[in-house]
């Protein structure tokens, strides 16, 4: 029996989209997961519906997952540096009986197929994607790797590369 495919997670800031779509396709992403509650960016290139069709084009799915984004005064917190409230914030929110149905639609993609939970920040450490990822984890028992988008060491090397 194969080992599950890592559970990547990707932040957008401070990169382009081409980056991204390189890492992702470097990285044997089959599907991503845009985890944002509200996703539309000033970034160019990722709002949802340009977003969506330029990893349709590069052959990667995509599935927007609302639920599993930060509510707004967990968004306001991370705004205000305070990310230890942004962390009670989304755990509580977590509870919500939508967000525990689309916590069980994301795990079962991840168990599936290849794929990388988006959200904006750049450090995952500073986001609620490594939240949702630990929690995907849990259940499936993936390991979950973060990528950077704009660091050239981090292209290179598949989920699958990895022992």
């Amino acid at each position: 029996m194969s080992a599950a495919p890592a559970l990547l997670t990707i932040g957008y800031e401070s990169t382009t989209l081409d980056r991204v779509i390189a890492a992702l396709r470097d990285a044997g992403v089959a599907e991503l997961l845009d985890i944002r509650a509200v996703p539309q960016s000033r970034k160019p290139g990722f709002s949802k519906r340009l977003f969506s069709a330029t990893l349709e084009e590069a052959g990667i799915r995509y599935t927007h997952l609302r639920a599993l984004g930060t509510p707004k005064p967990g968004r306001d917190a991370v705004r205000h540096g305070d990310i230890a409230a942004m962390h009670r914030i989304f755990n509580a929110h977590m509870h919500d009986d939508a967000a525990q149905a689309e916590l069980a639609q994301a795990t079962d993609i991840a168990a599936r197929a290849p794929c990388c939970l988006l959200c904006f920040e750049r450090d995952h450490a500073q986001c609620h994607r490594s939240i949702v990822a630990g929690l995907i984890a849990a259940q499936s028992g993936q390991p979950v790797r973060h990528l950077v988008a704009d660091r050239p060491d981090m292209l290179g090397a598949t989920p699958r590369a990895r022992s």
